[in-house]
């Protein structure tokens, strides 16, 4: 996969995240090329998604992309080349602690035939080595009580 077609660059990637998945699985930054893989379907686990074209999905994805400074989305891609999990850490730009940076992690999902296996536990930590690689001085995960 080319890093043009990269959010952002996979230099962020923490190895040992990758280490710790499943045999066959790899972690990196979310693809232009991730509509037909599933990206959105895993994204349903968390919400209604809404009926997005491809159309959408690349404008939105090349918006992210012109800010890839503060938006980082990665996914686990399955030995078949399906995304079966994702999750995104934003980075907010704060006046205190000298200009300081705080990530927030968000949208940490995980396809319910997946789930169990600490998918999303590989997703949270390779967004707060992100997170840490970016500078943030702390990191906060967004989520509902479930």
């Amino acid at each position: 996969m080319s890093s043009n077609t990269l959010l952002f660059s996979s230099d962020l990637i923490s190895s040992e995240v990758q280490a710790a998945l499943p045999k066959g699985h790899t972690i990196r930054p979310l693809s232009s090329e991730d509509y037909e893989k599933g990206f959105l379907n895993v994204l349903n686990v968390l919400t209604v998604v809404g009926d997005i074209s491809k159309a959408q999905f690349l404008e939105r994805f090349y918006y992210l992309k012109a800010h890839n400074h503060e938006y980082f989305t990665v996914v686990i891609v399955s030995p078949e080349d399906r995304i079966i999990g994702a999750g995104t850490i934003f980075v907010e730009r704060k006046f205190i602690h000298n200009n300081g940076l705080v990530g927030h992690i968000e949208d940490i999902a995980v396809d319910k035939n997946q789930q169990g296996k600490k998918l999303g536990l590989r997703i949270i930590q390779a967004l707060k080595h992100i997170g840490a690689k970016t500078g943030c001085y702390k990191v906060i995960l967004d989520c509902s009580e479930e």
